[in-house]
Order: structure tokens, then C-alpha cells, then sequence
């Protein structure tokens, strides 16, 4: 039985984390998984929502993740995501500014965004201040 597995989050821009992990919880389409070493083989697809993991000397790290696929086979979690960014990158009074932006776009759907684009910018908004708050209270 492994102790860790190997993790590796990517978008199309760039390679985020490539790293050993015992643990991480990953928002998927239909809520969120949790992964620890051997797990079953598994392709989903991705959610919206704050991704964590844990490194075997238990540092903790949090990302906002935006669609895409994980792949887990043999001990490698594979995650491609559409749009993804560390809590520590993130600025969180520009995803406050972003929420409220959403909010009122889901009230007065006539200012120009559709109702299901403004629920995904709420919810991608919503995931960045929970990655950026669950990183920042891991420093601590």
C-alpha cells in the first residue's frame, strides 16, 4: 500500500502543482471527491469550486479550479482544469469585487450576461475566496 500519490494540476497555460500528496478533496461535476493513495481508477469531470491537498509533511495547499477532467490511475492524479489559480495568487478583494458583479447580473439579467453564464462567474468568484481564505488560514 502507497503512503503517497503523485499530483500534477495544469491548465492550458501552465503547470501549477507537480508534487507528492497524501491526500486531496477535488469539487467534481456532481460534488466533491476525496482522494487518498490506491485509489480506484477514476476520469471525471471537473466542477467549480476550491481544490485542497496535503503533502507528507503536512504542508496544505488550496486552489480555485474551473472545469476540466481528473484522470486518477496507478497512484497519479491527473487534473486538467479550464481555469485554475493557487489561494495564495489570488486577490481576494478583486473575486469579492467579481462576486457582487455576478450577484447583480443573476438579479437584472438585462445588464448583459445570461443567467447560467452569471451563476458560473458567481460560483468561479465564490471558489476563489474559499481558496484564497483556506490557503491563508493554513499559513497561519
Amino acid at each position: 500500500m502507497a503512503d503517497t500519490f503523485e499530483l500534477e494540476i495544469a491548465t492550458p497555460d501552465r503547470l501549477l502543482v507537480r508534487e507528492s500528496a497524501i491526500r486531496a478533496q477535488v469539487p467534481c461535476m456532481n460534488g466533491y471527491i476525496g482522494v487518498l493513495p490506491d485509489h480506484a481508477a477514476l476520469l471525471s469531470e471537473l466542477g467549480i469550486g476550491a481544490l485542497t491537498y496535503v503533502t507528507p509533511d503536512d504542508h496544505r495547499f488550496s486552489l480555485a479550479i474551473k472545469h476540466g477532467f481528473i484522470e486518477i490511475l496507478d497512484n497519479h492524479v491527473r487534473i486538467l482544469a479550464d481555469d485554475a489559480a493557487r489561494g495564495s495568487e489570488i486577490d481576494t478583494t478583486e473575486a469579492e469585487q467579481d462576486l457582487r458583479h455576478a450577484q447583480q447580473e443573476m438579479l437584472d439579467p438585462a445588464v448583459g450576461m445570461d443567467i447560467a453564464s452569471a451563476l458560473i462567474a458567481y460560483k468561479h468568484a465564490q471558489a476563489k475566496i474559499d481558496a484564497a481564505r483556506k490557503q491563508v488560514n493554513k499559513e497561519e
